[in-house]
């Protein structure tokens, strides 16, 4: 074979690792995100919590022209080629910060070069451990759970040492929703097994003791613990309230015709309970005040609780989004550390290059959340703009919106735009939506026009809540209310949407 040489032109993308942090880091949630800075907090030794740092809409960066722009660039890339270099020591001092809103001199977020405004500032000594306390993600819970408050109402009451630990025993078997999980039969067992006696009856006489105390644990606070059941559970709530005849129909329907009462069959339930129409509206009033779930108001909120990432704020006739500053880390580089390795630059050791790297680290990573920051701010301000109407109006009032539109208008990838509305928050005067929430596929109008999907969602919410109880609407005939409006919407799409709203069906949502 005869050797030879060939010249071949290919386009390949290489991903860098900052760039690959920097996708990453976009694509993460809030608490995501807390978890990552306490992560590189642990790992980077340059990287601290700024403590007392002016809220990012306080202290705006300075203005930026073309000089500024180039000796930045300049910087960095001299920094960027030789590793541990610092930033000129004349600038001031400043901490990991986003500017004012209106950040026009930023063409496109997603671009490294665009970024600037990370200094170095004065880092407290390593031995000051306040910083060590901060929890971004720590939330106070002041609330009591269900457990603690039967326990509370136990101390008042004069029961013997052994009732008293069993009925200590179930408040522990409860669950989140106030039931009790397990049979009392198990429950005996496991307590006979771990007392290690040899006594037959031992089981038997810790089930008569339970039993016991099933009682007394039934008769607290709140109504209806201790259940095994939902129907146990709303017997116990409605033998509570005052004596009727109401009362000892609701009962009955509990006991044996639950199933009746959920699909709404009141000729059944009157033949079954040999009561009129009126007792069994009344009683059905009765059931409905019940809490199926007593342990429901002890359940922490806070796992629920949302923050939102973007705050939308009224300005003049228009709308602008500011970012939330609670959930911004507030970090800067430690400068004993960082003026350490400037005066070993010209020692060329190992352990200098190692610790020149972990430097230029911390500041890529600040330099990307920086970056992720603005990027969501700029995606949510564009949205925002396609979507005044809703702002003003509300769900209704939605348009249709696809990712690309954003992502043309931004100069920025869909798969871009797609991280970015994904787990990220905004709080509207309508309440707290994810940003994905604006994006909705479009419905043709009689009149050529289309409407979104969510706009027919609000509206089809609307007509249920205008229904006659006695005769709910149908999705046929929701499909043709819709038709009247110029939406044509079929039946199945009305289904699909009503099963997304958690709305029942017709038959479900029809009263006694």
């Amino acid at each position: 074979m005869k050797p030879g040489l060939q010249l071949r032109f290919s386009q390949h993308l290489a991903l860098t690792p900052q760039l690959q942090q920097s996708i990453r880091l976009l694509q993460l949630s809030t608490l995501e995100l807390h978890q990552e800075v306490e992560q590189m907090l642990e790992q980077n030794p340059f990287l601290e919590v700024e403590e007392e740092s002016p809220t990012p809409f306080e202290a705006p960066l300075p203005e930026r022209n073309a000089t500024t722009e180039r000796q930045a660039d300049e910087a960095w890339e001299s920094g960027g080629a030789e590793a541990g270099s610092e930033p000129a020591e004349a600038a001031p001092a400043e901490t990991l910060e986003l500017g004012a809103t209106e950040r026009d001199d930023w063409e496109n977020g997603t671009e490294a070069e665009d970024f600037d405004g990370i200094r170095e500032t004065p880092g407290k000594s390593s031995s000051n451990d306040a910083g060590d306390d901060y929890d971004p993600t720590e939330r106070s819970s002041a609330g009591v759970s269900l457990q603690d408050h039967l326990r509370e109402q136990v101390r008042g009451m004069r029961l013997s040492p052994p009732d008293r630990a069993a009925l200590l025993v179930l408040i522990d078997s409860l669950d989140e929703d106030g039931y009790l999980a397990d049979p009392l039969e198990e429950i005996a067992e496991r307590l006979a097994a771990g007392l290690d006696d040899g006594d037959a009856d031992l089981a038997e006489d810790l089930l008569d003791r339970l039993r016991c105390a099933l009682k007394w644990l039934q008769n607290l606070e709140p109504l209806g613990v201790g259940a095994r059941d939902l129907s146990e559970c709303l017997v116990l709530q409605l033998r509570a309230g005052p004596r009727c005849e109401a009362q000892m129909i609701a009962i009955l329907i509990c006991k044996h015709h639950l199933e009746l009462l959920a699909r709404r069959d009141g000729k059944k339930l009157m033949a079954a309970t040999g009561a009129d129409e009126d007792l069994l509206k009344a009683a059905q009033s009765l059931i409905v005040h019940c809490e199926p779930k007593p342990g429901r108001p002890f359940t922490r909120a806070e796992a629920n609780i949302i923050v939102p990432d973007v705050i939308v704020q009224k300005a003049g006739r228009g709308w602008r989004v500011v970012l939330n500053p609670d959930v911004m880390p507030k970090l800067r580089i430690n400068d004993l550390y960082a003026q350490a390795i400037k005066q070993q630059r010209g020692a060329r050791t190992e352990s200098g290059a190692g610790l020149s790297a972990r430097l230029q680290e911390a500041r890529w990573f600040m330099k990307n959340i920086l970056q992720r920051f603005d990027t969501i701010q700029r995606v949510s301000q564009a949205i925002v703009e396609r979507q005044k109407a809703f702002f003003s109006h509300g769900a209704i009032a939605m348009k249709p919106l696809v990712l690309r539109e954003i992502a043309d208008e931004l100069g920025l990838h869909e798969s871009t735009i797609s991280r970015v509305t994904t787990a990220k928050y905004m709080s509207t005067p309508f309440g707290t939506y994810e940003l994905k929430y604006f994006f909705g596929s479009s419905l043709n109008t009689e009149a050529g026009g289309n409407a979104s999907s969510t706009a027919v969602r609000a509206l089809i919410k609307q007509l249920v809540a205008a229904e006659d109880a006695a005769k709910p609407l149908s999705d046929s005939q929701i499909s043709q209310m819709l038709e009247e409006q110029g939406i044509q919407v079929a039946r199945r799409t009305v289904a699909k949407y009503r099963e997304a709203l958690k709305i029942a069906p017709a038959n479900l949502r029809r009263t006694l």
